[in-house]
């Protein structure tokens, strides 16, 4: 069982007991391949036969949470002889750094893939700084103004 620090630890209970009773088998993960490129990070969950409808992402503070649902098939007059394929609900929460754009988080589900691509804070990408060539006009009577009173002094002993 998976904590969800934002949601109700009793209704996480309930489920695991109601799973526990109907034999039913609910995974609270989804595997998952994360990359860096310089669009961001990459991030792709495996959710085969899940319906895009029942995909919801959401983001709160430094938190990614990904939720979807995969249906059972009704039972009707078959008889289950073995039943070894996930369903029921998946849930996956990513901690993401404050170096990250949680506003900017983009999500598309292809073939049973879901990607999210999670760029890269404008505050935390690297920048060029220019170096400036000429001095400030103040900058060359200062260092003119110093070696004239080095000079005075006489040279160092």
């Amino acid at each position: 069982m998976q904590f969800d620090p934002f949601g109700d630890p009793f209704r996480q209970l309930d489920r695991m007991a109601q799973q526990l009773v109907s034999g039913a088998r609910t995974p609270m993960r989804m595997p998952m391949d994360v990359w860096k490129d310089d669009a961001g990070y990459h991030v792709e969950l495996d959710l085969p036969g899940v319906d895009p409808s029942s995909v919801d992402v959401t983001t709160e503070r430094n938190v990614i949470t990904v939720r979807a649902d995969r249906a059972t098939r009704a039972a009707g007059s078959r008889e289950v002889l073995i039943a070894e394929r996930p369903h029921g609900s998946f849930v996956r929460q990513l901690q993401i750094g404050d170096g990250l754009d949680a506003a900017g988080v983009s999500a598309d589900y292809r073939d049973g893939v879901l990607h999210l691509l999670v760029p890269v804070a404008p505050s935390a990408q690297p920048r060029r700084v220019e170096v400036s060539r000429d001095s400030h006009p103040d900058h060359r009577e200062v260092v003119g103004s110093a070696s004239a009173e080095r000079d005075a002094v006489g040279p160092a002993a």
